[in-house]
């Protein structure tokens, strides 16, 4: 799994799954940018800094869902790096969590414009240097929301399964330059995020809404909650020399809670 000199540009890299995707690039010899709106990016690059790491991190102001920011941004990773060889689209909201005939469009709109329309942008203003590079990947961080009914998450779901059909896409028109794109699904992941949407549909059950299925028999392994350092390490294959011949692709972290 080398990625030892390549530049990895890695969204939602301030907490949760997008820190240990960055800190897996970086232990691997790779150099990071990180993006993302809060100041946990600069906490992610003393981490890596102060870190036996070989890679160097740079931390990026970047808010995904305005284009301005998302050029900008690039930009300057390439301009410090040299290039991006590798862009993780992994930065993603949660979004409202209520049945969907009580959620206000506004909010619906919102998670698009983090969790699709960001994705996209960031491929379009990192494409030429991709295009540029021997080692050109794209990994989306999915969900196997957008596989499987995930009840009072509709605006999520959608954006997931909008992302794996835009992974699809992009591994196409980016196939003849030898760029690889897949998606990472991972199912519940170990943090605060799973444990704010636990008890928002508790909340949900309460009321007597039905909520997601979580019986451990609906599951291949026996926990359900998967470790983000299991999702950052698919990330990096699919990223490395060892993942180059696998494109257009969507591969679960999810202990087999979806079945395709």
């Amino acid at each position: 799994m080398s990625v030892e000199g390549i530049t990895a540009f890695v969204t939602g890299a301030s907490r949760g799954i997008g820190r240990e995707i960055a800190v897996e690039f970086a232990e691997r010899g790779a150099d990071v940018a990180l993006a993302a709106r809060s100041d946990g990016i600069e906490e992610t690059a003393a981490l890596i800094d102060d870190s036996d790491a070989e890679g160097e991190a740079l931390a990026v102001t970047t808010d995904v869902s305005d284009e301005d920011s998302v050029r900008g941004s690039i930009e300057r990773a390439a301009d410090y790096f040299g290039g991006i060889d590798c862009l993780v689209n992994n930065a993603g909201i949660v979004g409202p969590i209520e049945p969907f005939d009580r959620i206000d469009a506004d909010d619906w709109d919102r998670v698009q414009e983090v969790n699709l329309r960001g994705p996209f942008l960031c491929a379009k203003h990192a494409a030429d240097y991709l295009r540029g590079s021997e080692r050109a990947s794209i990994v989306n961080v999915a969900s196997i929301g957008g596989k499987r009914p995930y009840p009072n998450r509709s605006p999520y779901a959608a954006s997931k399964m909008g992302l794996i059909g835009l992974t699809r896409t992009l591994a196409f028109e980016l196939g003849d330059d030898d760029v690889t794109v897949n998606a990472v699904c991972p199912g519940a992941v170990q943090g605060e995020r799973i444990n704010e949407v636990i008890a928002a549909q508790a909340e949900l059950a309460q009321e007597g809404v039905r909520t997601v299925n979580t019986d451990p028999d609906s599951i291949a392994l026996d926990d359900l909650f998967v470790e983000p350092e299991r999702v950052a390490e698919q990330v990096v294959f699919l990223a490395s020399d060892a993942g180059r011949q696998t494109t257009a692709q969507d591969i679960n972290v999810d202990s087999g809670a979806a079945w395709y």
